[in-house]
């Protein structure tokens, strides 16, 4: 039966546990994330955002406690009271491995079904599955640090670009349908029988409005939405750093791009990126590479056999050329071996 938190209050998140504590008496609460009966000792693993930490129910622990941990099983919500103590066997790939907490007592929040998943990182289940428990699937240590990368790159974003002297203005999300590249999503008016309102596309119009209006530089962390068939990148809702300046030419929209790039790299990543970034022309790239989106790390570039095909048998590469067109191929150094 769930019992109550009353006027408890937890003194640190599970992953936040360190070995300057011991000796404390504190309250921590989370999800059982296993539970081990050893006969006269029973471990649990309480996990919450921050990560988990071991707690111990032995002969110490009052009767009450040891009985109400045998019942334990993964996911019941739990409240913890005891005394945090150095572990005896030091666990190197926990975070908190090398303290446990000494439940005094134990209070279980909430108790929970067998999940339909494995709250683990990278395991192998259907997406339907995922979504329709997405409140278990978020529970998962990798789909954790997805969100809070997130919130770091926001974080991060925002700072840059304040210090840099943008506003950050949220434009309207019902509109009136805009030409734009793709079609729009259109949501139906109660207010106003017949009448559609349009979702962004972008914030286009209203970061124009608002350099006429002059207020110089403009950001925003935009929710975007486009109505066009799937492919890997284009979603039909997502979320793009959304900027506008006045009075500035292409290479101050660049400078400032390269900049935030860089100190989101350094924060995030800890990575340094030489700046001015390298900058290649369209034609360049294309040329070079096939695309105008290169990935320079290959290093794998368009070797232009124009000249050696004109005037040849394989009509096919003669007309492309005659055409204007070119005929390129990439070197794979040892590639037959490959076959």
């Amino acid at each position: 039966m769930s019992e109550s938190m009353g006027a408890w209050r937890r003194s640190s998140l599970c992953g936040d546990v360190t070995e300057d504590m011991i000796g404390q008496e504190l309250i921590l609460m989370g999800w059982c994330h296993r539970q081990r009966d050893l006969g006269g000792v029973l471990f649990i693993t309480l996990r919450d955002i921050a990560g988990e930490v071991q707690i111990v129910v032995d002969g110490d622990s009052p009767e009450n406690v040891r009985e109400k941990a045998k019942t334990v099983r993964g996911e019941y919500v739990l409240a913890c009271r005891g005394l945090l103590r150095r572990r005896t066997a030091i666990n190197p790939e926990m975070k908190t491995g090398l303290v446990e907490l000494h439940a005094q007592e134990l209070r279980i929040l909430s108790v929970a079904e067998t999940p339909p998943l494995y709250i683990e990182e990278d395991i192998d289940v259907n997406e339907t599955v995922r979504l329709k428990y997405r409140y278990l699937d978020l529970r998962r240590p990798d789909m954790q640090r997805n969100l809070l990368a997130r919130h770091r790159i926001t974080g991060i974003t925002r700072r840059f670009f304040d210090e840099e002297g943008f506003i950050d203005v949220e434009t309207p999300t019902l509109i009136k349908s805009t030409p734009e590249g793709a079609r729009d999503y259109l949501v139906p008016s109660r207010v106003f029988p017949g009448k559609f309102f349009a979702l962004p596309q972008s914030p286009q119009l209203f970061k124009q409005l608002l350099m006429l209006a002059g207020y110089n530089k403009y950001m925003q962390i935009a929710r975007c939405y486009r109505d066009e068939d799937l492919r890997a990148d284009r979603q039909p809702e997502f979320t793009q750093v959304d900027i506008e300046m006045a009075f500035v030419g292409e290479d101050d929209v660049l400078d400032v791009n390269e900049r935030y790039l860089a100190t989101l790299m350094r924060e995030f990543k800890g990575i340094e990126i030489e700046l001015p970034i390298r900058r290649i022309t369209w034609r360049e790239a294309m040329n070079r590479y096939g695309t105008d989106k290169p990935d320079l790390r290959f290093g794998m570039e368009l070797v232009d056999l124009s000249d050696l095909v004109v005037g040849g048998s394989f009509k096919v590469f003669a007309d492309a050329v005659e055409s204007g067109g070119m005929v390129a191929a990439i070197a794979v150094p040892g590639g037959s071996d490959m076959s």
